[in-house]
């Protein structure tokens, strides 16, 4: 399984913790991030793995370099987690990608949509629920198909940034268990 994202890579560390504590039998062997800065590139070396940093540059040459670059590692699944660009054909055609979406989509999903903007737009709009969405990623922002979805209740009293904590935990839950079951398949 490679990672593909860009931020602080609390989901990921999820992903390593399960496999350490062996809920989770996978096998990271890259870790693949657009910013350089992004801390989860420390998380993923403190537990060995490693790293690769793409530069910026169009959809196109990034799935070039990227294809060429996964040729050299075994991965049967690419997992994107708050990696917010373009996938291109290449990868796409080769490769199962996933990525989970803090929102209940097809709400709040799209370009622009990741992180607290989805969060405040749900508290904007008075949702009775959110949640988070794992879904299989194609040519279009958070458009294909659903893999599992999981409800999170919106109090009265939740800013994004509370709501933002529920859906981050009951998303690695979620993320965990739908690995393992693609695992076991």
């Amino acid at each position: 399984m490679l990672f593909l994202l860009h931020g602080s890579g609390t989901t990921l560390q999820s992903v390593i913790d399960a496999i350490q504590n062996k809920t989770l039998y996978a096998n990271i062997p890259l870790v693949v991030s657009n910013n350089p800065n992004a801390y989860a590139l420390q998380r993923a070396k403190n537990a060995g793995i490693e790293t690769y940093v793409i530069k910026e540059k169009k959809t196109d040459e990034i799935d070039e370099e990227l294809f060429k670059k996964l040729q050299d590692y075994k991965i049967d699944l690419i997992l994107l987690a708050g990696y917010l660009k373009m996938i291109g054909k290449n990868l796409l055609t080769n490769y199962t990608i996933i990525n989970t979406h803090p929102s209940l989509l097809p709400k709040y999903g799209g370009k622009g949509m990741y992180g607290m903007n989805v969060h405040k737009a749900v508290i904007e709009a008075h949702e009775e629920y959110s949640g988070v969405t794992l879904h299989y990623v194609n040519n279009e922002y958070d458009k294909g198909n659903i893999i599992r979805q999981t409800k999170v209740k919106v109090e009265p009293t939740d800013t994004a940034e509370t709501l933002s904590a529920k859906v981050q935990k009951v998303e690695k839950i979620q993320l965990v268990e739908e690995l393992q079951k693609m695992a076991n398949s």
